[in-house]
């Protein structure tokens, strides 16, 4: 019996796998489904098979970018636009030129109100970067002189914790070079400090509406209030807390060497730390008082950062002299038969190691409009190609099939702890992409274990998230797919553990 059901579960995570691969999803409203009236269904059409070899394909080429150097964007992008275009040329046949283009656009809403969100929050946090917030984090902890497995646990909470504000790419990137940094002399801390990185990143993003793009999709669809997802917060540290406790062991004893070097936050550093928080607090509000998108709350927050942008810029700290900027200088005591007026060419290296220079660095110009322009282009026009490319799939039609196979012909706990274990192998929004187009009947306990699931699932794998991805190219050589998969065990404990508990604490919402 106990084969005859693992046989039916394996079977289960193969067809959700296919079917996530050829994917049957799209993030569009109800009037634009494939059970519309005002739409057509394509899926045995030579555009719906054209369309699913396309997408595939770009998906394919994006997940290997790593080895291809070809940017994910690029195919994604190229693919979505082709499945518009095929599925444009076949309605405007069928005299049905309005009903595609009102479909396009409810697709494209979607993904501005989620481009305009991320883009205020990779501009604070490039903000904060110029500032040396980070550095100033990695410096400290090198002088504290931890040992390797008190780092292993100070950085996995940091990361926990910080992700649940910032986006799991660039946290697990910001502590990967801390990690680095630390570890030098100790691989096996790297290694296993980049695996507890990325599943503390992970968790982290699962119980915060802002936290990952699977809970803000989740959030800014309304189907979970805002102040339910951090019923969460324990199963999120219980997904983390287990791998985590296993590893433990594996980690060595010994300490880094302690240095001494002092790194000064520029400027405003502070400031910057307090107006990302008054922004988050203002699209929370957005939200739940006025009933506007969240996008709206973060715009607002944009401007604070431009406002003080245009302070830093009017009024510069004052410094003694006028020119504190290392130069070329002549030497006023020069000797041992120096000439008057000896060019001294080291003085500029002398001039880097004194208070004066130091403070003037804290004081560099700072232009809001560099950060916007520095932000991580690649990923948002990969998110673009993935929802309109999606988009298109669904108004093909390829969604009630999943749909029934998953929510109807499944337990609601089993379709969603598959769709976890299937997030290990396909990006995690675009999962939840599927499942909020399918719009199941399920409690509100179930909306929060699939934002769970899907949320924690792609720690199983280092290819499962951007996390774990990014990683991969920053660790290179000493966190690698194989290194990732020697602890997948204790990562599936933790993943199961993380779903046991929420079912114990947060029985009240099934």
């Amino acid at each position: 019996m106990k084969l005859l059901q693992t046989m039916t579960l394996t079977k289960y995570v193969g067809l959700l796998l296919i079917l996530l691969l050829l994917p049957t999803f799209a993030f569009a409203t109800e009037a634009t489904t494939a059970n519309s009236p005002q739409s057509l269904n394509l899926s045995h059409h030579w555009v719906g098979y054209l369309s699913l070899v396309l997408f595939s394909v770009a998906y394919i080429l994006a997940m290997t970018e790593e080895i291809t150097d070809l940017r994910k964007s690029k195919p994604m992008v190229f693919a979505a636009s082709l499945i518009w275009v095929f599925i444009g040329a076949v309605y405007v046949h069928n005299g049905m030129k309005e009903e595609v283009g009102v479909a396009f656009r409810s697709v494209l809403i979607s993904y501005a109100e989620l481009f305009l969100f991320i883009m205020v929050s990779m501009t604070y946090l490039n903000a904060m970067e110029d500032r040396s917030v980070f550095e100033k984090l990695r410096v400290w902890l090198l002088r504290k002189n931890f040992t390797y497995r008190q780092l292993f646990w100070i950085t996995g909470f940091q990361s926990f914790f910080i992700s649940s504000a910032c986006n799991n790419l660039t946290t697990a990137l910001l502590m990967g070079s801390v990690i680095v940094a630390l570890g030098k002399d100790s691989p096996r801390f790297v290694t296993l400090s980049c695996i507890n990185v990325v599943v503390a990143t992970n968790a982290g993003g699962s119980f915060s509406p802002f936290g990952d793009i699977t809970t803000l999709l989740v959030w800014q669809n309304g189907v979970v209030p805002f102040i339910d997802f951090f019923s969460l917060l324990i199963p999120a540290l219980v997904n983390l807390i287990v791998p985590a406790s296993i590893m433990h062991f594996f980690i060595p004893k010994q300490r880094p060497e302690s240095v001494q070097e002092s790194e000064p936050m520029k400027r405003g550093g502070w400031v910057i730390i307090g107006l990302f928080v008054m922004t988050i607090i203002t699209s929370v509000c957005f939200e739940n008082l006025l009933g506007l998108p969240p996008a709206a709350g973060m715009m607002l927050g944009l401007t604070y950062l431009k406002f003080f942008s245009y302070y830093l810029q009017q009024f510069p700290a004052h410094h003694d002299d006028e020119d504190s900027t290392p130069k070329t200088v002549v030497s006023n005591n020069a000797t041992k038969g120096d000439k008057p007026g000896y060019i001294d060419y080291f003085a500029p290296m002398k001039v880097m190691n004194t208070a004066k220079y130091k403070e003037a660095m804290i004081d560099q110009p700072f232009d809001v409009f560099n950060k916007v322009a520095n932000l991580e282009w690649d990923t948002l026009l990969f998110f673009y190609g993935v929802m309109i490319a999606v988009g298109g799939l669904s108004f093909i039609g390829y969604m009630t099939f999943a749909s029934e196979f998953l929510y109807v012909g499944l337990d609601p706990t089993i379709a969603n702890i598959l769709v976890g274990i299937a997030s290990a192998f396909v990006d995690n929004g675009t999962i939840m992409l599927e499942v909020l187009t399918m719009a199941p009947d399920i409690s509100q306990g179930q909306w929060l274990l699939v934002t769970l699931t899907a949320g924690v699932g792609g720690s199983m794998l280092a290819v499962g998230s951007a996390a774990g991805v990014g990683l991969m190219g920053q660790a290179k050589g000493i966190y690698t797919f194989t290194s990732h998969l020697k602890w997948t065990p204790a990562i599936v404990l933790g993943y199961l553990a993380s779903i046991a508990t929420h079912f114990l604490i947060n029985g009240r919402y099934f």
